[in-house]
């Protein structure tokens, strides 16, 4: 696993809302609620700069939002659900459906 994924206790809800405050992390947010795991990669094509990629990623990451782990020359994302539900409950299930009524 790569290092700085907190502890469920260590997760803190305003990292959690600053990480979901932006368009880009939301959409990768939308796309990991599947409940699967994402090549770094292909989540949001290719229109999207490596290193803006790589930082929205660390944001993601620290803050709790998701789980980064290595995958050969790759690294695959998931959704910490469960731990952010533990933490905040209903918090994600809330943001997800307002995005989904906003489109």
């Amino acid at each position: 696993m790569i290092p700085n994924h907190p502890d469920r206790e260590r997760i803190e809800l305003p990292n959690v809302l600053s990480a979901l405050g932006h368009p880009l992390r939301l959409r990768v947010v939308e796309v990991l609620a599947d409940g699967g795991e994402h090549a770094c990669g292909g989540i949001l094509g290719a229109n999207v700069p490596k290193s803006t990629l790589t930082h929205h990623w660390r944001v993601l990451r620290d803050s709790g939002v998701i789980w980064q782990r290595p995958y050969g020359r790759e690294n695959l994302l998931s959704l910490r659900r469960d731990d952010l539900e533990a933490r905040f409950p209903g918090l994600l299930d809330a943001v997800l459906a307002k995005e989904r009524t906003s489109d």
